[in-house]
């Protein structure tokens, strides 16, 4: 296997590095947090312009034509700068539904920058569990109505249109009977709110909402898949944020003195950093691993690569997060200091759609519904 990057790859990463590293020092990106959306509209133009918001999606359809290395990349590099703007949610999953669903009438606004999108799945009682959806939807005549609430809305409080999962028909927690609909966000109940991580999401209530389009009325396999590619692009971004938590503590270890010494002097704090880079190559490993199954059309092979590279990938987020808290003191726990925020980030991507005791017990084949 060829892990070499294309020259249009290497492109493409040096343009996102470049554009991160011009664009979202910290303290630029703590006053972007401090916006009332929590992110930066003349950054989304800039992604825009550099085509970066149509990365997966194809040429015909205003996109750059790549695919999960692409994504990848792009991922890597928005871990190592926290970036704040809504790709994952618009880009990631709304654009993500909609290439898998067949209905691409929007994905040319979506690379063009001129439209967000939101992902309402996750519901109250639901905790990992795909299949929990209680919102329903009802079809009177050439109409679907939807009625019910989703929770934590990542960007769900800017997005332009979201799309829905509500149940058609079967119980709660059957895979079959929960459909995919495309939902105007303008008159809807939403409360938005900051997360842990600083970025955004929101409450959404549905009272027998119209659906603008219905993408799709046997949507679990949809959701599973796009949703594999998401944790895939999770893995990438955490590897970037760990990569960049090292080198920021190695660089701490050359100047913070103590005793009269450089503290990398030390060789116990050597061997700290050492162990560091091991959990961070294997988490590398693990998320090219991830990325190169993303695109896997047996659903049961792509699940375990991703399950196993979110298990490693969360371990060792949890390891190089607390290495490098404990190695810069207490300085590492301030909101003035970039380390703690990517601890914060690392927290959340661990949670985010399965922790690692969730996908331990989905490898070993105990039944956890998923």
């Amino acid at each position: 296997m060829d892990f070499d990057l294309t020259d249009d790859q290497r492109m493409l990463k040096d343009s996102v590095d470049r554009l991160v590293a011009d664009t979202y020092g910290f303290e630029q990106r703590k006053q972007i947090l401090k916006s009332p959306e929590g992110w930066s509209r003349d950054n989304w133009q800039r992604l825009a312009d550099l085509g970066l918001l149509g990365v997966n999606l194809s040429e015909d359809q205003g996109g750059f034509g790549g695919g999960p290395v692409e994504m990848m990349l792009v991922a890597d590099a928005f871990g190592r700068g926290l970036v704040a703007e809504p790709f994952f949610a618009t880009c990631v999953l709304g654009a993500g539904l909609l290439r898998h669903t067949g209905q691409v009438d929007h994905v040319a606004a979506v690379a063009a920058g001129e439209l967000l999108l939101a992902f309402a799945h996750h519901e109250r009682h639901a905790r990992y569990d795909l299949s929990h959806v209680t919102t329903s939807a009802l079809q009177t005549g050439d109409t679907w109505e939807i009625t019910g609430e989703k929770s934590l809305v990542l960007h769900g409080d800017c997005a332009d249109k979201i799309i829905v999962s509500a149940r058609v028909s079967g119980a709660v927690g059957d895979e079959a009977g929960i459909g995919l609909f495309l939902v105007n966000a303008a008159g809807l109940a939403r409360r938005g709110y900051p997360t842990q991580d600083g970025l955004r999401a929101a409450e959404i209530t549905f009272e027998a909402t119209k659906a603008e389009a219905v993408l799709s009325l046997d949507g679990f396999p949809i959701i599973s898949r796009v949703v594999d590619e998401a944790v895939a692009f999770l893995c990438a971004e955490a590897v970037g944020a760990m990569a960049d938590m090292h080198a920021t503590t190695v660089d701490y270890m050359k100047t913070r003195k103590q005793f009269g010494r450089a503290i990398g002097e030390f060789q116990v704090l050597q061997h700290r950093a050492v162990d560091m880079l091991v959990q961070l190559e294997l988490a590398r490993s693990m998320a090219l691993y991830a990325t190169m199954m993303a695109s896997d059309d047996d659903a049961g092979a792509r699940g375990k690569a991703i399950s196993a590279a979110k298990v490693q990938v969360g371990q060792s987020a949890r390891h190089v997060g607390q290495e490098a808290i404990q190695l810069h003191g207490g300085i590492a726990m301030t909101m003035e200091y970039k380390v703690g925020h990517h601890f914060k980030r690392l927290t959340m991507i661990e949670k985010m759609f399965g922790d690692t005791e969730t996908h331990l017990r989905r490898l070993a084949g105990l039944g956890t519904a998923f």
